[in-house]
């Protein structure tokens, strides 16, 4: 018995806040969105591919996401160029804890999800 890899990650995002979502996510990230299971479209929110692996945006209301550490960490080509862009777009960049072999940042999406970009050096 095995544990293979990671398939997804899940985020949350409020109930009805699914365009404003694909804004960021999709139009602004680059993400493409994938095909949603027939049997769980009633359930909102939506899912993107990132390389071989799966972002998968659900919905939940009455939560502070700004109180949570738990995060997913895109590991990105020029760090340089997404802090500007980021930047750009009226993001918070947090100056993240130095690791070896990595640079590093973090920031809030616009629902409060802390999200994090590293690149290798």
């Amino acid at each position: 018995m095995l544990l293979l890899r990671v398939h997804h990650a899940q985020i949350t995002i409020p109930e009805g806040a699914e365009t404003k979502a694909r804004e960021f996510y999709c139009d602004f990230l680059g993400l493409p969105e994938i095909p949603k299971p027939e049997s769980l479209l009633a359930r909102g929110g939506f899912w993107l591919e990132i390389g071989d692996l799966q972002l998968h945006v659900g919905t939940e209301n009455n939560f502070d996401r700004t109180k949570t550490k738990a995060h997913v960490a895109y590991l990105v080509e020029d760090l340089k160029s997404w802090r500007e862009k980021l930047v750009g777009k009226g993001v918070k960049i947090i100056e993240g804890i130095p690791i070896p072999n990595y640079w590093r940042f973090e920031f809030r999406n616009p629902f409060g999800n802390r999200v994090e970009f590293l690149e290798r050096f």
